[in-house]
């Protein structure tokens, strides 16, 4: 009960709490996420590569926010082999298009609206602990920062988890 109160509070505080919007180093916001998960990541002999990535406009807690739960999710929902991770970003136009790719255990496409809703879980908590509000953050932070999250997936053949950020 109180891990759900205070994701509820960070999910109400997103917007109310957000610090101003300042180039950021996304590398950089990706090695704080990384060191963050350090523990779980050798845990699970996760590898995580990443090719060159931008500077943006962003808060950068929220980005390493979004990093973290991203990563996370592709280590706890992994499948028999080890975790591996890639996270890339291209300019399309006038936004950066970031994705984290993952070997884990994919997600039927019907499901892929779903798991962006608070509180809707596609397993059960003996399966996978959490409070099933890590995606529905990320969906938030990423349009409080005027962009947006989807996910492409197919069961046994991981997922890659799209989002974009304005240039």
């Amino acid at each position: 009960m109180q891990r759900l109160i205070s994701d509820l509070l960070t999910y109400s505080r997103i917007d109310t709490r957000g610090k101003y919007f300042e180039k950021v180093d996304s590398r950089s916001a990706l090695g704080q996420a990384i060191a963050n998960l350090r523990a779980t990541i050798e845990e699970n002999k996760a590898v995580i590569t990443n090719d060159d990535l931008p500077e943006v406009i962003a808060d950068e807690t929220q980005l390493i926010q979004v990093f973290q739960n991203l990563i996370g999710n592709a280590i706890k929902f992994r499948s028999s082999d080890p975790p591996r991770i890639h996270i890339s970003a291209e300019l399309k136009g006038k936004e950066w298009l970031f994705s984290v790719r993952d070997n884990g255990i994919g997600i039927d496409p019907r499901y892929f609206d779903r798991i962006f809703i608070i509180f809707q879980r596609l397993h059960s908590r003996d399966e996978y602990p959490g409070t099933g509000i890590g995606l529905t953050l990320c969906k938030r932070i990423i349009e409080r920062h005027g962009g947006k999250i989807r996910v492409e997936s197919e069961p046994g053949k991981g997922s890659t988890f799209y989002f974009t950020i304005p240039e």
